[in-house]
């Protein structure tokens, strides 16, 4: 078994989005895809189309993102390429609810947190522990997480009461995992999506505006654009990391 490294990304949605963009473009990059997701349908056709496209790739259906589940997801993962070096994860995963607060129900704000909050330390925890023991690569690190983050991270709105709570969470994780494991040489970044993202989920979103919207570069974020500023980060050598990286259309209003 070759040493070609392993990317994991949990959270593909439909197959449309950044996650999914991620996996084709970590596969053409090189690189193992592990895909983590609750919907196993989707997982699987995409795992056959990195394989059709010359990639090597594995669908890994979970129920959810508790610590137990994750756990034994990352040993299916070592145990599918032994040897292979988990060298790249990234956490796409994320759960939302857009309602006044008054609304939100008790059932979605545990919906949410046991996604933004507790399913994201979980896969923390597995990522640096696949980590910490490597060599150093080319670049100096140990490995790279990723997380993908939002707006709402930096700011709320009048509907994002619980979705802004789960990304502040997330965000802050994020950066004291970078303070803790930078000096293991292990880098820990997040990206603030600030804007709307070019999948088939913002024709809803856009309705009768949705062609114009969608053919217009300066307004939407294409998620392979997102991709490929991921393959960026992982690449970054240890003398100048990026924490966080903030992505927006040009014409975004922020």
């Amino acid at each position: 078994m070759s040493t070609k490294p392993v990317f994991v990304v949990a959270g593909v949605g439909n197959g449309q989005g950044t996650g999914a963009a991620s996996a084709h473009e970590f596969s053409k990059a090189g690189y193992r895809v592990a895909l983590i997701a609750r919907n196993g349908d989707t997982l699987q056709k995409l795992a056959d189309e990195l394989k059709q496209a010359g990639g090597e790739a594995k669908a890994f259906p979970v129920t959810s993102y508790e610590q137990s589940t994750l756990h034994a997801t990352f040993a299916q993962i070592r145990a599918e390429w032994p040897g292979a070096p988990i060298r790249v994860a990234v956490w796409n995963a994320g759960d939302a609810v857009w309602k006044p607060f008054l609304d939100v129900t008790e059932e979605e704000l545990r919906k949410t947190t046991d996604t933004n909050i507790i399913g994201s330390f979980a896969f923390a925890r597995e990522a640096i522990l696949s980590f910490k023991d490597l060599e150093l690569d080319e670049v100096g690190k140990r490995g790279a997480l990723i997380f993908t983050s939002a707006t709402a991270a930096l700011r709320g709105n009048k509907t994002t009461s619980v979705f802004a709570a789960g990304k502040f969470a997330l965000r802050s994780l994020s950066q004291s995992l970078a303070k803790e494991f930078g000096p293991q040489n292990i880098h820990v970044s997040t990206a603030i999506i600030d804007g709307p993202i070019l999948t088939d989920r913002s024709k809803a979103r856009q309705g009768d505006k949705y062609d114009e919207w969608s053919k217009n570069e300066n307004v939407r974020i294409r998620p392979e654009s997102i991709a490929k500023s991921y393959l960026y980060l992982a690449n970054q050598d240890r003398s100048a990391w990026t924490w966080e990286l903030d992505l927006r259309a040009a014409h975004e209003p922020w």
